[in-house]
């Protein structure tokens, strides 16, 4: 599809990247913060945005939970991104002149052998995108970026070193959001339903509201918990789950799911990225 995608982050950032690998021909729109990209969304300046939801090395991301369920958004699909982080500098620099990376605290760690081998000291940047910039608006050779290939594609910077990571592993999942619900899709690697739920004040409810996947057959990839509102005693989940809600072991599971929570919400039904099977390989 044609149209915009907003996203968090500056041109470059690996969210950037999601956008172009799962849209390309769509105008990708940089915000500032997460609320940005959903309210642009919202507002219908952009037709989708991309969302990082969760890291094969730093877990969830912070407050996307919370957001989800309040955006107004629908989830319409979903991006699994392999994170390479490459050591970028002003044109013409060897590898030997670097004497600091500069990068996201996040990503720093994950380049640490590399760093230290080579003598490199790391700097901290908010963004790693914005690390790439600063690097080729300064273009000093002592400085470089840590960031994507499509980060020095974007600021005319050259790849010193490729794939230096210490982790071979590192992939982010994005959400695809949009302003109205897709049931009707069908994907070829299959379909996932994400909602969130609580359940309801008796004992052992989570147990019970869990029983219907499991008699049914339907297979929950995720399944997470968050305070609400600050309050220990108000407990969220958020829920994947392999299936379409028209499936009829899907019917089931939600129906039993309903009696034991107090509240539920579907947030999407979505095809599954190929990726996702290939990487449970």
């Amino acid at each position: 599809m044609s149209g915009r995608i907003s996203f968090q982050g500056e041109l470059g950032a690996y969210s950037h990247q999601a956008c172009r690998e799962a849209h390309p021909d769509m105008e990708p729109v940089p915000c500032a913060t997460f609320e940005d990209a959903v309210e642009l969304c919202r507002k219908g300046d952009v037709d989708l945005a991309m969302l990082p939801v969760e890291n094969t090395t730093y877990g969830r991301v912070a407050d996307i939970h919370r957001l989800l369920p309040e955006s107004g958004l629908h989830i319409i699909g979903e991006a699994f991104v392999r994170v390479h982080i490459n050591l970028l500098g002003v044109p013409g620099t060897r590898l030997e002149e670097v004497e600091r990376a500069h990068s996201h605290l996040v990503l720093l760690p994950q380049c640490a052998t590399f760093l230290r081998s080579h003598g490199i000291q790391g700097k901290v940047s908010s963004d790693n995108a914005r690390a790439a910039r600063e690097v080729a608006e300064r273009g000093e050779k002592a400085d470089a970026a840590l960031a994507s290939e499509l980060a020095a594609e974007v600021y005319g910077l050259d790849v010193l070193a490729r794939h230096i990571e210490d982790h071979a592993h590192n992939t982010t999942r994005f959400l695809v959001m949009a302003r109205a619900p897709d049931l009707k899709r069908r994907g070829d690697s299959g379909m996932m339903t994400t909602f969130v739920f609580r359940v309801r004040n008796i004992p052992a409810a989570l147990y019970k509201a869990m029983g219907g996947f499991a008699t049914n057959g339907v297979n929950m990839t995720k399944l997470e918990s968050y305070m609400v509102d600050g309050n220990f005693t108000a407990t969220q989940f958020y829920a994947d789950i392999e299936g379409h809600p028209d499936d009829r072991n899907v019917q089931l599971a939600l129906e039993e799911l309903r009696y034991f929570t107090s509240q539920m919400k579907l947030l999407g039904t979505y095809p599954a990225d190929p990726k996702r099977h290939e990487m449970a390989r």
